[in-house]
């Protein structure tokens, strides 16, 4: 016996029962009410500025074993302090305190932290409007303030 309707003129009451459910399923839910923008430092943008404020080291989770540098940022636009991620061997040495750098979402689980980074959900791609790859790599310098 099925247990929805299942006659000619039944997909109203099936619309119906279907809207009426997708509340209970939990991921709906949370974005129809924009519960995660609202919790967002960023606010839902994909990327933002901010000002360092202090370089830190986070050890990583097991099995690995090592200080992965990240640095400690204070966005513009609303005043929250993130911890940002800085990718590649030596990124640490071209971003000192009081910088402005952007940031973007490191890439995790639903916007969750990644990897072996335990609290790190952003990583820093910019360095006072100069690409942290386009500095690394040597083609490009910081500008002197």
């Amino acid at each position: 016996m099925a247990k929805s309707p299942r006659g000619l003129f039944a997909a109203r009451q099936l619309r119906k029962s279907r809207k009426a459910m997708r509340w209970k399923y939990a991921p709906f839910k949370r974005r129809a009410l924009r519960l995660d923008i609202k919790a967002d430092p960023l606010q839902g943008a994909p990327q933002a500025r901010g000002i360092v404020l202090e370089k830190v080291g986070i050890e990583c989770r097991q099995p690995n074993s090592a200080v992965r540098k990240c640095v400690r940022v204070q966005l513009i636009k609303n005043g929250k302090v993130v911890t940002a991620f800085l990718p590649g061997d030596g990124a640490l040495n071209f971003v000192d305190e009081h910088d402005e750098v952007h940031i973007e979402g490191i890439g995790g689980p639903e916007g969750k932290a990644y990897g072996d980074l335990p609290g790190t959900r952003y990583r820093v791609f910019k360095v006072n409007g100069i690409s942290l790859q386009a500095l690394m790599s040597g083609k490009k310098e910081k500008p002197r303030r």
